[in-house]
Formats: C-alpha cells, sequence, structure tokens
C-alpha cells in the first residue's frame, strides 16, 4: 500500500469525522464525546506516524512542489501545523463537551487541520509521489499501516519545534 494513499485516505477519514460532529445534536455530549476522542486519536497518530515515517523520509528526497521552495519548507510547514492541530485539541479539552468553550476548540482543530490537509496533499505527497519510487511508497505504507494500527487506542500528544525536527532528521 502506497503511504500516499494512506494518508490521503487518513484525511478522508478526519474529514468524515468533523462532518459526523456537525450532525450529533448539540446536547447528546456522550456521543460528541466518543467522536471527538476518537478524532483526536486518530489526528494525533497520524501526526506522529508522519513525522516518523514520512517526513525523515521527504527530507532525503524532496525538492519541493507546487508552491512550496523545498521540502524542508514542506516538513516546517506540516510541524507547525501539527502543533496547531494539537493547541485546538487541548483548548477544547480545557471545556466540558458541547460548550461554547468545546467547540471553539473543534473549530479551531478543524480549520488548522484543513489548512494542514489541504497544504500537505498540494505540497509534500506531490513531491514524495515525483520523487520516491513505487518501492519506498510500499514499505513505507505497510509501515505507516502497522503504526497506526499498533497505536489504535492513542499515543502520547507533545509539540515539536519544527527547526530541531528537521535538524534532527537532516
Amino acid at each position: 500500500m502506497d503511504i500516499t494513499s494512506l494518508i490521503l485516505e487518513d484525511h478522508h477519514e478526519q474529514r468524515r469525522m468533523f462532518a459526523i460532529l456537525d450532525d450529533v445534536d448539540r446536547d447528546d455530549t456522550q456521543t460528541l464525546s466518543a467522536v471527538w476522542r476518537r478524532l483526536c486519536i486518530l489526528l494525533e497518530v497520524h501526526a506522529v506516524a508522519e513525522e516518523k515515517l514520512f517526513y525523515p523520509k521527504l527530507l532525503d528526497i524532496g525538492a519541493g512542489a507546487t508552491d512550496a521552495d523545498d521540502a524542508e519548507e514542506e516538513t516546517e510547514d506540516a510541524i507547525t501545523d501539527h502543533n496547531s492541530i494539537r493547541d485546538g485539541i487541548a483548548e477544547a479539552a480545557r471545556h466540558d463537551v458541547g460548550s461554547e468553550g468545546w467547540w471553539k476548540g473543534v473549530a479551531r482543530t478543524r480549520a488548522a487541520n484543513s489548512d494542514h490537509m489541504g497544504e500537505e496533499e498540494r505540497q509534500a505527497l506531490a513531491d514524495f509521489r515525483r520523487h520516491a519510487d513505487l518501492a519506498t511508497r510500499q514499505e513505507l505504507g505497510v509501515a505507516f499501516a502497522a503504526y497506526e494500527a499498533r497505536h489504535a487506542d492513542g499515543v502520547t500528544s507533545r509539540n515539536r519545534d519544527p527547526d530541531e525536527y528537521i535538524a534532527r532528521h537532516r
């Protein structure tokens, strides 16, 4: 399985989960809580899997795509975006599920995630498809799927310094 396809499928699932939140009765905090918890796990496991597997390889072989000058820019943007998504999740966690503050945190998370997915799809994924051979894409895809399966119950969330991340993976 091609890692770029798996990342796109995860993006679709993330969009679907946000849409489910839109459809839940705002008074049904039990369902909101369950859907949000699952979505938070999906977002964080996806981000960490990208940070462990996808972006280090992109730094090795990428050259930049569309409106990104190089793989470093794509990676810096992604790590910064992942931090913004985590910050939105943390904002929501400071409030009771279903409250106005919680919904603001959810909206912040959704906006950060939407921006990230769009940028990643037109830059990093396009760059990777142009420069990674199919064997590499499939090898990383298997590792990515395995990582997500092993961490289906979640991973520890923590922001990363984009500059330190790039320096460590260069």
